[in-house]
């Protein structure tokens, strides 16, 4: 048979050939594909070339545009026969080509569409090395792995790959089937050198693996998780099935329902409160647990249930046991246990629950807050207490409004939840120490809570029901009325505690604060013996005040210096247990030792030993005080200087005091206007730290002015408490008790006091008058006649 003569595919290939611009990626040669063509110039090329040779050139463009010239066209492209040609119902046409070999563009024949341009033909620049056949074998082996962790290839593409036998149509099919930049894939076909564009393909290969491995990585972590929530959700919905035979509720939201809805059944509630309560529970079943509004309405219901809505029950009231628990809890206060029990007897007379509004003011450390527990155990009631000390936000007392998560219910809702009883003893304590602030008044808050009328239907912001907090005794503790809105005070019984004067605070001592103390400082009540005269010489010289709490912290740090004499006497010897107890016997000698010198030392009692001196009795809202007024004159210009941190108040007393007593100097006692023109008056109150106010000291600044005027002292051991007139009339003053308390501390024997105030006499306990010769008077001649007789 004679051979026949094969003709290289580059001399069938035209030298001219109209090209197409590929808007995708580059096509390499050796490939069977079909390219849908829509670009209307590009069709006519398609037609004229099938109605030829059908040889096109496709060269990718640089640059998108709508109108390709040839500039825009990259310079290799790839020769292509096309197969068949489709056409479509838009215009366009899908051919099927088959690729031949590489061209570079020489020469643009014409530049516009239809682009045409002489090509030349370009060649494998081959390298038979055992080097290209190790690349060969690596590509397949690389591109096999990919195929089979890829679905994308198909099975196909994989026998292609396999029966393709030149290594640069094996490196151009795996090129073309990548997924890399098109910009890459175009460089690729650029590449002349089969070894150099197997490298570079075998590059793109190793990259294209390792995004595979993240991508299997990623989907391997997306399948465990999507496993484990199937089976926590196959196996939620089997213990569901379980549950449900076995009667049980089925999950968490289902059992919180079940509680909330049977705790709200048995309150019967009606009206508005009901309608609120239902629509809460139904948003509760149909909320997602997940949500933020599932946590603010499941606290609503919380609370809501929480809460004693029941009536309380008639009380028992049994007045003598009252009575002896008012007894047993405190020394003294008998006007104060008295009212109290008026109250419990009015109750009890009227079967009524309704709460009462107590106000106990006095000064610190008098017993408001233990007396306030007293009277909850005497009712036999919960005690609930709270200080609105330092409050600024009104949300405090009437809750924050239920517009954001973490919202509360105000003190008296929370008061109630915690006690879960609708007739508790509620304490509010320091209430004369609220602030106002942008946030609002706590004190105008309070006016609904403390109103009889009204709180019968309280509306707290974050409850939003109407609520009966009328069965409430509230009690509220103060140490002075002066800073409590009137309107406040109007809703509320104001009882008065005075301090205690030192025989009280004596039996205080030994009842109550001597075994307290002991036991908090771990000594015995046999190791530790006071004396009468130990009691007072504390009383006295360090603790003055009204309360007793100074007190019990001197005895505190009495017993802590013994108990630490008797832990380093055990630490001496060898067999503490066979020694015998210590035992101290406490004196004025062992209380020196143990607290210092005293803080007022006996003979330091506030008296008026000279002329210019005067005693006054003033009010605190520590409790009473005694004051020295001191007045000299200086030789220099007329007039008076006052020192002492006076109010404006005591300012103006101590003009109408000057007036008055330069008065009676000039007319009854003689004295010439050419003193007051020499002589400059100091006037001056000791402490002049302490801020000092009120008219009450017109009396006695006005003595000590005459006292100076006259050069003659006081009457000694003397006090007087008074407001003067500048006709010289004795006004009425307020605080007598604690003032007479303040006098009795200072070994006062004679008080004078304005004539109106003689009805607060009785009010006084007859231990505290004991001993003291009370003078009413109503003009100042009688002060005269008893502080300065002639």
């Amino acid at each position: 048979m004679p051979e026949q003569n094969v003709v290289p595919i580059d001399q069938i290939l035209p030298n001219k050939m109209p090209l197409v611009a590929l808007t995708g990626r580059p096509i390499f040669p050796g490939i069977f594909t079909p390219i849908m063509i829509g670009n209307p110039p590009d069709v006519k090329v398609v037609d004229d070339a099938v109605a030829g040779d059908g040889i096109i050139g496709l060269v990718m463009l640089q640059n998108e545009t709508d109108a390709a010239a040839l500039g825009d066209l990259c310079k290799v492209g790839t020769a292509a026969k096309i197969v068949k040609k489709i056409n479509l119902p838009d215009g366009g046409v899908n051919i099927f080509i088959s690729t031949l070999k590489r061209f570079r563009i020489k020469k643009a024949l014409h530049d516009t569409n239809p682009i045409v341009a002489a090509v030349e033909y370009l060649d494998d620049e081959e390298d038979n090395t055992s080097e290209v056949k190790a690349l060969t074998r690596a590509l397949i082996s690389e591109m096999k792995q990919i195929s089979e962790n890829n679905p994308l290839f198909s099975e196909e593409m994989r026998l292609n790959m396999i029966n393709i036998d030149h290594p640069g149509k094996i490196a151009d099919f795996i090129a073309s089937i990548l997924n890399i930049d098109k910009m890459e894939q175009q460089k690729i076909l650029e590449i002349l050198n089969v070894r150099k564009r197997m490298e570079q393909v075998l590059i793109f290969i190793k990259k294209e693996q390792e995004l595979l491995r993240i991508q299997k990585k990623i989907q391997k972590e997306i399948n465990e998780k999507i496993e484990k929530s199937q089976r926590d959700y196959f196996l939620k919905e089997e213990l569901k099935a379980i549950k449900g035979e076995l009667g049980m509720t089925t999950d968490a939201k289902s059992s919180e329902y079940q509680r909330f809805k049977e705790k709200l059944d048995v309150f019967k509630f009606e009206g508005e409160i009901k309608e609120a309560v239902e629509q809460e529970l139904e948003k509760f079943s149909l909320m997602d647990p997940n949500s933020g509004e599932f946590i603010v309405t499941r606290n609503y219901l919380d609370v809501i249930s929480s809460l004693p809505w029941l009536d309380p029950e008639p009380e028992n009231l049994d007045l003598k046991k009252a009575q002896e628990i008012l007894e047993a809890d405190h020394y003294g206060l008998k006007d104060v246990k008295a009212r109290i029990v008026e109250y419990l007897a009015v109750r009890k007379l009227r079967m009524d629950t309704k709460g009462s509004i107590v106000c106990l003011v006095g000064p610190p450390g008098v017993g408001k807050t233990s007396l306030g527990r007293s009277i909850a155990r005497a009712l036999g009631k919960q005690f609930f207490r709270f200080s609105v000390g330092g409050m600024r936000d009104e949300a405090e007392i009437k809750g924050h409004r239920r517009t954001y998560i973490g919202a509360m219910p105000g003190k008296i809702i929370q008061g109630l939840k915690i006690v879960k009883a609708k007739d508790p003893v509620f304490m509010i304590d320091e209430i004369d120490k609220m602030g106002q602030s942008y946030q609002g008044d706590p004190a105008s808050a309070l006016l609904e809570v403390l109103d009889p009328e009204q709180n019968s239907s309280f509306r707290d912001h974050y409850l939003d029901l109407p609520y009966d907090i009328s069965h409430i005794f509230f009690i509220v503790t103060a140490n002075t009325l002066d800073t409590i809105p009137g309107p406040l005070i109007d809703r509320m019984e104001i009882i008065e505690l005075p301090g205690y004067i030192d025989t009280e605070k004596l039996e205080i001592a030994k009842r109550y604060l001597l075994p307290k103390s002991l036991e908090k400082n771990g000594l015995k009540k046999a190791q530790v013996k006071y004396t009468q005269e130990s009691f007072l010489h504390i009383a006295n010289g360090y603790a003055r005040e009204a309360g007793v709490r100074n007190f019990e912290k001197n005895l505190d740090k009495i017993h802590r210096k013994l108990a630490k004499v008797i832990v380093e006497t055990d630490e001496k010897n060898e067999s503490p247990k066979d020694e015998p107890e210590l035992k101290f016997n406490i004196d004025k000698k062992v209380i020196e030792a143990h607290l210092g010198k005293p803080i007022f030392p006996e003979g330091e009692i506030k008296k008026a030993d000279r002329p210019g001196m005067s005693v006054g009795l003033a009010w605190t809202s520590m409790g009473g005080d005694t004051l020295v007024i001191e007045a000299v004159s200086i030789p220099g210009k007329e007039g008076i200087t006052l020192t002492g941190k006076m109010g404006d108040t005591m300012k103006e007393s101590a003009a109408i005091a000057l007036t008055v007593a330069r008065k009676l100097a000039l007319e009854r006692y003689g004295l010439g206007e050419e003193w007051f023109e020499k002589h400059h008056i100091h006037l001056h109150i000791p402490e002049g730290a302490t801020p000092k106010d009120g008219p009450s000291a017109g009396i006695t600044m006005a003595t000590a002015l005459l006292s100076l005027m006259r050069d003659k002292p006081v009457k000694t051991r003397l006090a007087m408490t008074g407001e003067l007139s500048l006709t010289g009339q004795v006004l009425p003053i307020g605080g007598l008790k604690e003032k007479t308390i303040a006098a009795q501390r200072n070994k006062a024997r004679h008080i004078i006091i304005p004539k109106q105030n003689e009805r607060d006499l009785d009010e006084i306990p007859a231990h505290v008058k004991k001993g003291i010769e009370f003078h009413p008077v109503e003009r100042f001649d009688e002060v005269l006649s008893l502080a300065l007789p002639d």
